[in-house]
């Protein structure tokens, strides 16, 4: 799929934390729009998509002069109290363009620089692997997200052709892992997985967050259902892993491998 790219100077790129993010006082966005184009991303339902007129996925906004903007925003939060910012909400900070443009990159020194009280990282991208140098100086500041919804390949490329493949996620938690790097697999949403995932991730991580598109969209799946996501469900035959419930499954799974105090569940294992 071919992205087209444009170049703009926000305003502001710390923005207020509310609703799903309320535990954090801000979330960051690097870049505006995302290439990686998934099939059930929320954001699609949202009005930075809608009022785009062109379909998710075929654009990105690269937010330039963006770190000299977070310096003086950074400075001005911390101020005024205690500083959480989560980074990305409605989009992927390590997404292609990223390896050129390097946004996030700069974003995270600025950070080094003046580090806020914590950073989480949301990522489906092997790319913040570059980064280890930059995220280690964070310490026990930050920790990083890695979206790994099913351990099946196929399932991914069914749902997100142009996502990154599931190996590279997985090779890239046990790099941070061994770089001592604070991190977590995020199986959001809940795709079809084999009963062999939780062991899988076991040797990767300490901690799991498990979300689904009815407590993770921010509508109760609403948002998620206007995707036309139970259509790629039936395709598969495997129209139970869209139920309400599908996400007990993976949770005991992984229960049964995690002790529970490892394992979280939506809005909590994004927390601080």
């Amino acid at each position: 799929m071919k992205t087209e790219l444009f170049h703009k100077y926000p305003k502001t790129l710390l923005n207020k934390g509310s609703g799903f993010l309320s535990d954090y006082t801000h979330s960051l966005n690097p870049y505006t729009g995302c290439s990686f184009a998934c099939s059930y991303c929320y954001v699609r339902q949202m009005p930075v998509s809608l009022f785009r007129e062109k379909p998710w996925g075929t654009w990105v906004d690269i937010k330039q002069e963006a770190a000299d903007l977070l310096r003086k925003e950074l400075r001005r939060a911390k101020s005024k109290g205690r500083v959480t910012i989560f980074m990305s909400s409605a989009t992927d900070p390590y997404q292609p363009i990223e390896h050129k443009e390097r946004v996030t990159r700069s974003l995270l020194e600025v950070m080094v620089d003046d580090p806020p009280d914590f950073l989480l990282v949301q990522t489906r991208s092997p790319l913040v692997r570059r980064d280890i140098n930059l995220l280690s100086l964070l310490q026990d500041r930050v920790r990083v997200s890695m979206t790994v919804e099913t351990d099946l390949d196929a399932i991914r490329k069914h749902f997100s052709p142009e996502a990154p493949p599931i190996q590279a996620r997985l090779k890239t938690l046990q790099l941070l892992r061994e770089a001592g790097i604070p991190t977590q697999a995020t199986i959001a949403p809940v795709l079809p997985s084999s009963e062999a995932f939780a062991q899988l991730l076991r040797p990767l991580v300490n901690r799991v967050c498990v979300d689904d598109f009815y407590m993770g969209d921010g509508s109760g799946g609403k948002r998620t259902k206007k995707n036309g996501i139970a259509a790629l469900y039936e395709q598969l035959g495997q129209t139970e892993w869209y139920e309400p419930t599908a996400y007990q499954t993976v949770y005991d799974r992984l229960t049964a491998v995690f002790g529970k105090e490892e394992v979280f569940l939506s809005q909590n294992g994004f927390a601080p």
